[in-house]
C-alpha cells in the first residue's frame, strides 16, 4: 500500500527548473531527473530547430546520461514554430511522461514557453499574415519597438524590445485588429500544491486531476555567472558556431532569418556577410548574452514560488522532500 501511495505522489508531480543562461540549469536537471526517475522536456525557444545545436548550447547525448529528453529538434529552421506550437506539443508529452509514472522536468530559460505552459496563458487567435511580416522585416528592432510604443504603450512595457519575432507579432495583432494587444488570459493546466480539501472536491488541473508543481532555480553569484557566460562563448567558437550557420545557409536558411533565431546567430550571420569583424562579433554576442541573462533573472525573480539553490545537494534535498509530499525547509 505505501508503495502505491509514493507512486501516486509522484505521478502527481511536476518539477520546473529555471534560471539564466549559463547557469547550470541543464546539468541540474538531468542529474535530478536521473536520481528520481524522470524525464526532462526542454522549454527553450530555440533548441526546437533541427541544426541550431551550438549557437543553443543544446545538449548532447553525453550529457543526457540517458535521461529522456523531450521537443528538442522537433522542427526545421525554415519553419515558424510559436508558443502556440508549443504548448500543444508540451501537454502531449506531459500527458506521456505522467501515463509512464514518471516524473516531468521541465527546463529551460525561455520564461514565456514556461509560464504559457505552466499557466495555460490564451493567446489571440490572430492567423499570421506573411506579406504583413515581410513589410514590417525591412524595418530595424528599434524602428518596431518605436512604432509599437506609439501604438499600444501597454504592450510596449512589458516586451522584450530588442526580440524582433516578438515584436513583429504585437505589431500585427494590433495593425489587424485597430485595438491594442489584449491582456493574456490564463486556463491553468495545472494547481501548484493542492491542498487535502481540494483533491477530494475535484478541483482540477492538467489530465482532469490536480498536480502539485515544484519551481528550482540555479543560482550563481553574479561573477561567477559572468566567468561561465565568457566561457561558454569560447566553447561555442571552438566546438564551430560560425561553420554551424554556414552549413544552415547552404541549407537553404536566408540570412535574415538568422535574427530569429537569437543574437549568437545573428551576428554570426553579419560577420560572414562582411558586415562586421570578427572582434564586433564576439563583443557583441558577449554583451546580448550578459543582457539576456539580466532580462530571464527579472522574469524570474518575479515568481515568489522558486525555492533558488546552488548545486545538486542541495536541490536532491528540496526534490525528495517534494515527492514523498513533506514540507521543506
Amino acid at each position: 500500500m505505501a508503495r502505491i501511495i509514493e507512486r501516486e505522489k509522484r505521478r502527481n508531480s511536476l518539477v520546473v527548473v529555471v534560471g539564466p543562461t549559463a547557469s547550470g540549469k541543464s546539468e541540474l536537471a538531468v542529474r535530478l531527473a536521473k536520481r528520481f526517475g524522470g524525464e526532462i522536456i526542454s522549454a527553450d525557444s530555440r533548441q526546437v530547430y533541427r541544426g541550431l545545436d551550438i549557437g543553443t548550447a543544446k545538449v548532447s547525448k553525453r550529457e543526457m546520461m540517458g535521461v529522456p529528453h523531450h521537443l528538442l529538434s522537433v522542427t526545421s529552421p525554415k519553419k515558424t514554430f510559436t508558443v502556440v506550437d508549443y504548448q500543444n506539443k508540451a501537454k502531449r508529452v506531459l500527458g506521456g511522461v505522467f501515463s509512464r509514472s514518471r516524473v516531468p522536468f521541465i527546463v529551460g530559460g525561455s520564461p514565456l514557453y514556461i509560464y504559457a505552459l505552466i499557466e495555460g496563458w490564451i493567446f489571440p487567435g490572430i492567423k499570421p499574415n506573411l506579406a504583413f511580416r515581410r513589410r514590417l522585416e525591412k524595418l530595424s528592432t528599434e524602428e518596431l519597438f518605436s512604432r509599437l510604443q506609439k501604438l499600444d504603450p501597454a504592450r510596449a512595457k512589458t516586451i522584450e524590445p530588442k526580440n524582433r519575432r516578438r515584436l513583429i507579432r504585437a505589431l500585427e495583432i494590433v495593425l489587424t485588429t485597430g485595438k491594442p494587444v489584449p491582456p493574456l488570459k490564463k486556463r491553468p493546466l495545472l494547481r501548484l500544491r493542492p491542498t487535502c480539501a481540494e483533491a477530494t472536491a475535484g478541483k482540477q488541473g492538467f489530465g482532469g486531476q490536480a498536480y502539485q508543481i515544484l519551481f528550482l532555480g540555479m543560482r550563481r553569484k553574479k561573477q561567477e555567472l559572468r566567468k561561465r557566460i565568457a566561457q561558454r562563448i569560447k566553447q561555442m567558437f571552438r566546438r564551430g558556431l560560425v561553420a554551424e550557420v554556414e552549413t544552415l545557409h547552404k541549407q537553404g536558411i536566408p540570412w535574415k532569418k538568422f535574427n530569429q533565431f537569437g543574437f549568437e546567430y545573428k551576428y554570426v550571420a553579419q560577420y560572414l556577410q562582411g558586415q562586421i569583424s570578427k572582434d564586433e562579433m564576439t563583443q557583441k554576442i558577449h554583451k546580448e548574452t550578459l543582457d539576456f541573462s539580466r532580462r530571464q533573472m527579472l522574469w524570474f525573480k518575479k515568481d515568489g514560488r522558486i525555492r533558488w539553490v546552488i548545486g545538486f545537494k542541495q536541490g536532491a534535498k528540496i526534490v525528495k522532500k517534494f515527492l514523498r509530499g513533506e514540507k521543506s525547509d
